[in-house]
């Protein structure tokens, strides 16, 4: 049977409506994910126990924090999804923009799980990132810190990567404070960067990092401690190092979209997601992320015992860097990526 116009246009046309009747369904909630590594743990992990224990079914919209704060930005108060998870820079710009509904931790039963001050009025973390040196210790000696990175026995076997994710900014950061900059003033950073440049294996994007490190292209990088254990995992030789002026820290955070209409479904996966064995299976191989639960080990990489100890590493004013990073990113693909 062939349809006519008439009916194909028909069947377009109401597609969408039950797209959206599936998705505003009681009982469903709609969150944005990492795609990769996260998005794979979620849908393995969280799904099936937020489905389990509170009948709640989870869509996820694959999608990176900037895009995010895109999307419900275009929404103008009807958000794509009732959930957004995000690292500290698009989170202060969620803050600014207004984008989050009021957060009451006191609606999670796991919130005694997860250390004061990781939960606050617009959300609560989730996940904890631990930012310093990976070097592949059969190729290069133990770097003690960010300067060595440019040193002759150092740069020409080092990994280079712009500030477009929340670690490679951290870690341009530290590098300018090295030779005297600031959180705000990257410039001896970039300065450094040209001086070596040529002699650089590798300039390439955060994606790509891993990659060429387990292939030989690379054998020193700035990078997160899950990176480090995934590559472990794998059979590649990689320690992590914390460098001498002290490893940077930050927490991945959940947070309710202004105007979501499944307010109640949204704190119960939130609370999923914080949950102990949640948590320690999301900790486990082969996702390796950092837990915020205090009763889950963070894992041997990690140079942490418990995520209490958090407020001892190197943390940020993101709305002040937030006000120059474009530039930044800009100015990093013009002179060092091109």
């Amino acid at each position: 049977m062939t349809l006519g116009r008439r009916a194909l246009l028909a069947c377009s046309l109401a597609a969408p409506t039950l797209l959206a009747r599936r998705a505003d369904a009681a009982g469903s909630v709609t969150a944005a994910i990492y795609p990769g590594p996260w998005e794979e743990a979620y849908r393995a992990i969280v799904a099936p126990a937020l489905k389990a224990d509170a009948g709640i079914d989870v869509a996820f919209e694959p999608l990176f924090a900037v895009d995010e704060i895109a999307k419900v930005r275009a929404a103008r108060g009807n958000p794509p999804f009732d959930v957004m998870v995000l690292d500290p820079g698009p989170r202060a710009s969620g803050i600014d923009f207004e984008l989050y509904e009021p957060f009451d931790g006191t609606k999670l039963k796991n919130s005694s799980k997860v250390p004061a001050g990781l939960i606050d009025k617009y959300g609560a973390a989730v996940a904890a990132q631990v930012v310093g040196i990976a070097y592949n210790p059969k190729k290069v000696a133990k770097p003690a810190g960010w300067k060595d990175l440019f040193k002759p026995e150092f740069v020409t076997h080092l990994g280079l990567t712009g500030l477009q994710t929340t670690f490679g900014t951290m870690c341009i950061i530290e590098n300018a404070k090295a030779f005297g900059g600031s959180d705000t003033n990257i410039e001896p950073a970039f300065a450094e960067i040209k001086k070596v440049l040529p002699q650089v294996a590798a300039v390439a994007s955060p994606a790509a990092l891993p990659g060429l490190f387990q292939q030989g292209q690379i054998d020193i990088m700035y990078i997160n401690t899950q990176t480090v254990t995934t590559l472990k995992s794998r059979g590649v030789d990689v320690e992590f190092v914390v460098p001498d002026s002290g490893a940077s820290a930050f927490v991945t955070t959940m947070h309710i979209a202004k105007g979501s209409q499944h307010v109640a479904e949204a704190y119960a996966y939130i609370d999923t997601v914080l949950a102990t064995p949640i948590q320690d299976k999301l900790a486990a191989k082969p996702y390796y992320l950092t837990p915020v639960n205090k009763e889950v080990d963070p894992g041997s990489d990690v140079p942490m015992k418990s995520v209490e100890e958090i407020g001892k590493f190197i943390t940020y004013d993101w709305q002040k860097i937030n006000v120059q990073r474009a530039k930044w990113i800009d100015r990093f693909n013009k002179e060092v990526a091109k």
